[in-house]
């Protein structure tokens, strides 16, 4: 009979946070022994509702730039697995400590995947579309080397998940660990925070509170979102697949909209006329961001699933729930339970 001190564990840095705390539930769903660890900079606990009572998983409390905790070290022999998802995403976050962002990437990074080379896991980094800058190549594929500031206030995301990616298949490339790199478009669904800047919770918080919208620029700049479920199905795909591990993989909703047809969806959603304000656009903001998926149909099988529509309902009954604002009857907040 196997021990649970002697079952194999699956480590989740940053596991508290938007994707990661979707990432846990999956895992744990699967059957997995899960350790979240997370400083809980910019993530929530509340993300971990309902985790944290069963049975399999264990939240630790770290921050990957420091020496990784005692309790992760003791156990690196039983970590099969180890997913990266530590760092904030959205600029207002990330801008507010440059520095530790940066090391976050870099130094954060180099712990994990010396955790992974002495356990033997295998190591999967959440990079970004972000190392593409503001492309010249649309869509983006994974051979575009991008077009990146490295001086600007973004620099320290969007570098230093160039350094990650940079330090993971240098960590390949001799033998060290077995790799996979997701570069992830924008996501969006439950457990965002309200106040993280993305334009998804943004425009979502201002129409519940009744305030005007904001959109920067005149509201043509471009994305395309992928709800979380999907986004989190690829990176369990990717992380069991049997690639070589040396190509990074686009995981993203490749059909694109504008900011200023967001805005228009969301307030449809929310079911009140709302005006809109326009701000400048930020330094280095892309212009137009949409994922070339051809490698993850090809190499994991993998495309999303859930309609915009579907999943801008889902995530409006969550914000709704949430701030104890009432929906109009068109949103059913039972999807709020996502």
């Amino acid at each position: 009979m196997t021990n649970d001190h002697d079952k194999s564990l699956i480590l989740v840095a940053g596991g508290a946070g938007f994707i990661g705390s979707h990432l846990c539930a999956e895992l744990l769903d699967r059957g997995e022994q899960v350790v979240c660890l997370d400083n809980l900079q910019t993530s929530n606990l509340a993300n971990l509702h309902g985790l944290e009572g069963r049975a399999g998983f264990e939240f630790v409390r770290g921050d990957i730039v420091e020496a990784l905790p005692a309790s992760i070290l003791e156990r690196a022999h039983r970590f099969k697995q180890i997913y990266n998802c530590a760092c904030a995403a959205s600029p207002p976050q990330y801008q507010v400590d440059p520095e530790h962002t940066m090391l976050t990437n870099v130094v954060g990074t180099d712990r994990l995947l010396r955790l992974a080379a002495d356990a033997g896991a295998r190591f999967l980094l959440t990079s970004t579309s972000e190392v593409y800058g503001d492309p010249e190549m649309h869509p983006q594929r994974e051979e575009y080397r991008g077009w990146v500031s490295c001086t600007g206030p973004r620099a320290c995301y969007d570098e230093g998940k160039r350094a990650a990616e940079a330090l993971t298949y240098d960590f390949c490339r001799t033998g060290r660990a077995e790799v996979r790199v997701a570069r992830i478009f924008n996501t969006y669904g439950p457990h965002m925070h309200f106040d993280d800047g993305r334009v998804v919770s943004n425009l979502i918080v201002q129409a519940l509170s009744g305030k005007p919208l904001t959109l920067y620029g005149d509201g043509s700049q471009t994305r395309s979102f992928c709800y979380v479920s999907d986004l989190v199905r690829g990176l369990v795909l990717l992380m069991n697949s049997d690639i070589t591990g040396m190509e990074p993989v686009n995981l993203g909703n490749p059909h694109e909209i504008t900011v200023g047809e967001l805005a228009e969806r969301v307030a449809e959603f929310i079911g009140e006329d709302v005006a809109i304000e326009y701000h400048p656009l930020p330094t280095d903001d892309p212009r137009r961001r949409k994922p070339d998926i051809g490698r993850a149909r090809e190499l994991l099988g993998w495309e999303p699933r859930v309609p915009l529509a579907e999943g801008l309902e889902r995530t409006c009954a969550w914000f709704a729930r949430a701030m104890d604002v009432a929906m109009p009857d068109t949103v059913p907040l039972e999807a709020a339970a996502e």
